[in-house]
């Protein structure tokens, strides 16, 4: 396998479908390129067929790969983090596998990237086929993010960037766990440029990013990169403190002047909610951070692999392993008189 110059990471989690496709793009992408280009696909604990799939593609395709397993389904950006330790090119981008990005954006990154006054570039959706909700639900968190966490995170957020191998290593250097890739990669800085593209719909499967990733995705990408949930807490107890003072004063007032015949009753009422809604609220910020704090101690690998195997082009005209050649007389003496001497 020659050098390589450019490498295009392709986590995969029930797209069997898709993927007959995906190979055939990324073929027709590797010609168009001025230096060798290789995929590297991670199989996320994939539940269907992906793996073997992949495995009879790559046997015959015209590209040169890598296919890396995980022991089990550890999440699409361990398994980006995974490609990214494991390219080889000078230049690395990361894709989906559905095939809703377009190729066409890979080969624009690797473009930019090559002319060397970038070190990261980041595709920028133009629009967005989602629902409603969806829509109004993502522009809230990200018009959050970039208000309280990273201002220069694009409106829509990223789904797919490249970068050169020096921020390609600085990337997986930072092994923590439940964190934003994203969130690290506008962390580490660099020179930025977007690149906007039309997300194309969804032809194969059902998206894996379910409810529950996304409230995940969301608690990471905050408290992994602010403190302003341990901000928000503070101004809460220090605006409770206030109201409590000035409600207790107000209820002594009134007690003394007759107003109130119940002894006891709404001061000791009023506290109880008030603390009890502090305290919980409060309990719930700290524990998160406490929570990353000693899954972070733990030391583990972010995913654990299970194989990896290459797969170097195959050559127009070449089908599968070259042929073994038969030796001409002279050499098939030689050797049989070697192993009679070694017996």
């Amino acid at each position: 396998m020659s050098a390589i110059r450019y490498s295009v990471v392709v986590p995969v989690y029930g797209n069997e479908a898709t993927l007959p496709a995906l190979v055939d793009r990324l073929e027709q992408l590797a010609t168009r390129l001025d230096g060798p280009l290789e995929a590297v696909f991670v199989v996320d604990g994939s539940p269907d067929g992906s793996l073997l799939v992949l495995r009879r593609l790559l046997e015959t395709a015209t590209l040169n790969a890598q296919l890396v397993a995980h022991s089990r389904n550890f999440g699409s950006f361990a398994a980006i983090r995974t490609g990214f330790a494991a390219a080889e090119g000078d230049f690395v981008a990361a894709m989906a596998a559905d095939l809703q990005e377009p190729v066409e954006l890979v080969e624009e990154f690797f473009q930019l990237l090559a002319t060397g006054e970038y070190d990261v570039a980041v595709g920028t959706r133009a629009g967005r086929d989602d629902p409603r909700t969806t829509m109004f639900l993502s522009r809230a968190f990200w018009a959050m993010y970039r208000r309280s966490v990273h201002r220069e995170m694009p409106a829509g957020g990223v789904d797919i960037f490249g970068c050169t191998r020096q921020v390609a290593n600085q990337l997986v250097a930072l092994d923590e766990s439940h964190s934003s890739l994203v969130g690290l990669l506008y962390w580490l800085g660099f020179r930025r440029v977007e690149v906007p593209y039309l997300r194309a719909p969804r032809g194969e499967g059902k998206s894996g990013w379910s409810l529950k990733r996304k409230m995940r995705y969301f608690l990471d990408s905050v408290f992994s990169f602010t403190d302003v949930p341990v901000m928000l807490l503070t101004m809460i107890g220090a605006v409770g403190a206030v109201l409590t003072v000035l409600a207790g004063a107000f209820l002594v007032v009134a007690r003394m002047s007759g107003l109130i015949d119940e002894a006891g009753y709404t001061p000791l009422m009023l506290v109880v909610l008030l603390s009890t809604f502090t305290l919980l609220f409060g309990l719930g910020v700290v524990g998160s951070y406490v929570w990353r704090t000693y899954e972070n101690s733990k030391g583990r690998p972010g995913a654990v692999s299970m194989s990896h195997e290459r797969f170097a082009a195959v050559r127009p005209g070449r089908a599968g392993a070259a042929p073994v050649l038969p030796l001409i007389p002279e050499a098939r003496d030689q050797f049989e008189a070697r192993d009679r001497v070694e017996v």
